[in-house]
């Protein structure tokens, strides 16, 4: 699964998002006037090619469970843009985005509440059959099963109902109903995360098979960043409602720009211990800001080591730093400075340890 790296040549995006925003109303008193919003999704800026995996990954509440949701049309958009295939798709109503909803599908993160208990396996995976009026080739049941093949189920369990299977066979029961339609866009809330360890590696190696034999485009939401990185083809990484990174899998995990970044990157296990001695943990300080009243300027300059009085005034924009490599930082790692004549305040956001005992 390789991308090309030059604009010229890159086919045109499958999915792409302008200014992206989504802010939930908050509401107080008898009148229920508006008191605020949480800014769950600020801005954001990308596109998706056809046949590429994107991840998606960040903290808690960084806001990248609800940009699925908007991608997908789940949510309305409080501002911004989406085109799919060129078409803006941003405040299409129900009805009229029903035709797109076999071309966008969504996997969702827990298995055990996404599948209706009162119905079958066979009824759950033939449902977008029967809400968009498609009689397959061969007939209903048979391609059920045979999507039930496909995911590596037992055909046979046509029959049985959610409660009977594990919560990774739960799961794959998911991945074939958001596959009976053929879309050409899945979105995955994080797949894997509600699984046990030894099931995960199966889900994720089903996906990236199903990609290949079926040449579809992922965007894989993430908080594991061992998980993204066998499965993407670029990553962008999100902090408090906006992308803060996004670049090429390989230059991501090799030479990290922003100092968040660095920070996730340092926390991602390492089984050898004599790598683990060597390494530099990063320990954030403090916890994400509320995205109700978000700070200033730069988001992460609470917790940044390298802020400075820039960092607090000014927002940095996404900026291609590097070819394939954006970074929105006045003071990226392992790249020029942007902002050259400040320094660093004396109190640092993080302690380093150049041991750890885990």
């Amino acid at each position: 699964m390789t991308v090309p790296e030059q604009a010229t040549s890159s086919p045109e995006p499958l999915l792409k998002v302008s200014g992206l925003v989504k802010h939930f109303p908050i509401k107080k008193g008898l009148l229920q006037r508006q008191a605020g919003a949480v800014q769950a999704v600020d801005g954001l800026d990308f596109d998706v090619r056809p046949g590429e995996t994107l991840g998606v990954v960040g903290e808690s509440g960084c806001g990248k469970s609800t940009m699925g949701r908007l991608v997908t049309r789940l949510l309305e958009p409080t501002s911004g843009t989406i085109e799919f295939e060129g078409k803006d798709i941003t405040h299409l109503n129900t009805a009229q985005m029903r035709p797109m909803r076999r071309d966008v599908q969504m996997i969702f993160q827990d298995p055990y509440s996404s599948l209706n208990p009162r119905h079958t396996v066979g009824a759950i995976i033939s449902a977008p059959f029967r809400l968009q009026g498609v009689t397959p080739e061969g007939g209903v049941k048979a391609e059920v099963q045979r999507l039930l093949a496909l995911v590596g189920l037992n055909p046979e369990h046509y029959n049985r109902y959610p409660h009977e299977f594990s919560g990774g066979q739960r799961q794959r029961i998911g991945i074939a109903r958001a596959l009976a339609l053929k879309p050409k866009l899945v979105v995955a809330d994080e797949p894997v995360s509600a699984l046990d360890v030894s099931i995960q590696a199966q889900v994720v190696n089903l996906l990236d098979d199903l990609q290949d034999e079926l040449g579809l485009t992922y965007v894989i939401i993430a908080h594991d960043l061992s998980v993204i990185r066998h499965v993407s083809d670029r990553i962008a990484v999100m902090y408090l409602g906006k992308i803060v990174e996004l670049a090429d899998r390989k230059d991501l995990y090799e030479r990290p720009m922003h100092p968040y970044t660095k920070a996730l990157l340092s926390a991602v296990p390492v089984p050898d211990p004599r790598r683990r001695a060597k390494r530099e943990r990063i320990l954030l300080k403090g916890d994400v800001p509320s995205p109700i009243a978000p700070p200033s300027g730069c988001r992460f300059h609470t917790r940044c080591w390298k802020a400075t009085e820039v960092c607090t005034t000014q927002e940095p924009p996404l900026l291609t730093l590097a070819t394939g490599h954006q970074a929105a930082c006045h003071h990226p790692e392992n790249a020029a400075d942007r902002a050259p004549a400040e320094k660093p305040g004396a109190e640092a956001a993080r302690k380093v340890t150049k041991k750890t005992d885990s």
